[in-house]
């Protein structure tokens, strides 16, 4: 009597657990739907993600619900009357859940090449105004140095430069302090080691740090590596949601389509399947 009534409770209790897990994957179905937009395609992506990484809870969920009309079975001597078979509706279900993950893998992949493309197109546009604000800026700075105030104002520049500079290298004191600050970029320090042992070298690194033409290679060359890390990052972030969401819909659709077919084929449902006589 006592292993019956265990038997009873623990069929009741997986199923119900099994039904939670399942309606509360189509509550948050419901949940990711709003605000419905279906011709945007970041929504679709956003859609499409979302439901394969909780695609697993219905599954669990049909397993359970399966292993308590198991454990019910199993439980032979049992006079309990019964309540609603879900087993039918259940299978049904999962031959859905099947075809719908299943056609989620080609659309989230097309989906997210779509929206890679667009990116590297946004990404390009970007840059190129980049470089087009830059040469113009650069082209008006030029022609101001071009006159005798810009050229006057140039060499003041330079010179009080190497002032500071020589004012540091000529104090050991300083000189260790500056190595030493967080606060002074890299490529300063090294200009400072190598101007303490080759003065000149301090000459040169002013005179190309002044320069246009240096300056201008220097911006551009910048702007074209923000462009190509941006580039790669939209792409390594394309190929990982496609390879990651497409794989798990992919699996997610054939365990959902084996349990739907194992299902309905037992239940003499399709062709070539015999209907279960359930032993009472």
């Amino acid at each position: 009597m006592v292993n019956r009534f265990t038997s009873v409770s623990t069929a009741l209790t997986v199923k119900v657990v099994g039904i939670i897990c399942i309606l509360s994957f189509f509550v948050d179905f419901l949940i990711l739907l709003l605000p419905f937009q279906p011709t945007d395609r970041v929504w679709q992506i956003n859609l499409a993600t979302a439901l394969v990484d909780r695609g697993i809870v219905p599954l669990v969920g049909l397993g359970l619900l399966f292993t308590g009309y198991w454990i019910e079975n199993a439980d032979a001597g049992s006079d309990r009357p019964q309540g609603i078979d879900l087993r039918f509706p259940a299978v049904i279900l999962s031959s859905i859940l099947g075809l719908m993950f299943l056609l989620i893998f080609p659309l989230h992949l097309n989906n997210v090449n779509q929206a890679k493309t667009q990116t590297l197109n946004r990404i390009t546009q970007e840059a190129d105004q980049a470089e087009a604000q830059l040469n113009t800026r650069l082209s008006q700075l030029q022609a101001q140095l071009n006159t005798e105030q810009g050229k006057a104002q140039l060499d003041q520049l330079r010179t009080q430069t190497k002032a500071q500079f020589s004012e540091i290298l000529k104090d050991d004191q300083k000189y260790k302090q500056a190595l030493e600050s967080s606060q002074i970029p890299p490529n300063i320090k090294e200009l400072l080691k190598k101007a303490k042992t080759d003065p000149q070298a301090l000459d040169k690194a002013i005179e190309q740090q002044t320069d246009i033409q240096t300056l201008r290679t220097q911006q551009l060359s910048q702007v074209r590596q923000r462009r190509e890390e941006a580039e790669q990052q939209a792409k390594d972030t394309a190929w990982k949601s496609g390879l990651r969401i497409g794989i798990s819909s992919l699996l997610l659709s054939i365990g959902y389509i084996i349990i739907g077919w194992t299902g309905l084929k037992g239940m003499g449902a399709v062709q070539g399947g015999k209907p279960r006589a359930t032993t009472r």
